[in-house]
């Protein structure tokens, strides 16, 4: 069964350009150590909630955007030894400069409980 990396992360809204480049940069790394797809979404109608919502959870300032990606990959066995050689992966050293604060970036790995699609 397929598994999932799902990330959220606040974006200064002026280096969405920036964020674009880097996704590009790192997307082709993700599909050599077996990765199926990558989306990165940037934050269109993304809401102020009451008690907690996207924003809060980066902690996202009036100035940043907030993004939602993931990634899909085969199997959770794929995602820990893709991921393992991802980060030993010498091209991401050439990917130096991260539009957003790493820190405030929460991400974890879900196996999916329900798939479908409309055919």
């Amino acid at each position: 069964m397929s598994y999932v990396d799902g990330f959220v992360l606040a974006v200064p809204t002026s280096n969405k350009d920036a964020y674009r480049a880097m996704a590009e940069k790192a997307a082709p790394i993700f599909f050599d150590h077996g990765a199926l797809r990558l989306m990165e979404c940037w934050g269109d109608d993304v809401p102020d909630g009451k008690v907690t919502d996207f924003r809060m959870a980066v902690k996202a300032t009036p100035e940043e955007t907030v993004v939602f990606s993931w990634i899909i990959w085969p199997s959770k066995e794929v995602r820990d030894a893709g991921m393992k050689s991802f980060m030993e992966d010498p091209r991401l050293k050439e990917i130096t400069d991260m539009p957003f604060d790493g820190q405030r970036m929460i991400f974890g790995g879900f196996a999916p409980l329900v798939d479908m699609a409309k055919n």
